[in-house]
């Protein structure tokens, strides 16, 4: 049997209820503002729904304190942002605006794959 799981601090319950928060006011902002402003609601009513759903994903995989080291130890989701970043850059023609950017990205994804990978094989995990 495994041991049951800690329970989720207050910060975790605050940043949850604030997202919450957000993404009701502002889907209320989208339906009830005129025009741009509703839309830059909406906009924010999404991001917000968005981050929530992923907060919780992240909050009931990764158990307990120490939520960002264990991400960033994990070795397969760096191989996974690194596999994205330069699909990003290949997709993009030389002398994008934006490829700069994919090409940093992809830089920092190998850092972090280069890191995870690292930290795995020497604590033997």
């Amino acid at each position: 049997m495994s041991e049951p799981r800690p329970p989720w601090s207050a910060r975790r319950r605050r940043l949850l209820l604030w997202l919450a928060v957000g993404a009701v006011l502002g889907g209320l902002g989208a339906v009830g503002l005129p025009n741009e402003f509703g839309v830059t609601a909406g906009f924010v009513a999404a991001l917000c729904a968005f981050l929530l759903v992923a907060a919780l994903v992240v909050f009931i995989t990764v158990p307990g304190p120490d939520t960002l080291g264990t991400l960033l130890r994990t070795s397969p989701l760096a191989g996974a942002v690194l596999v994205v970043a330069v699909l990003l850059v290949l997709a993009n023609p030389t002398g994008s605006s934006l490829r700069w950017l994919w090409v940093v990205a992809a830089v920092a994804a190998a850092g972090w794959t280069a890191f995870a990978v690292w930290e795995t094989r020497r604590s033997g995990g």
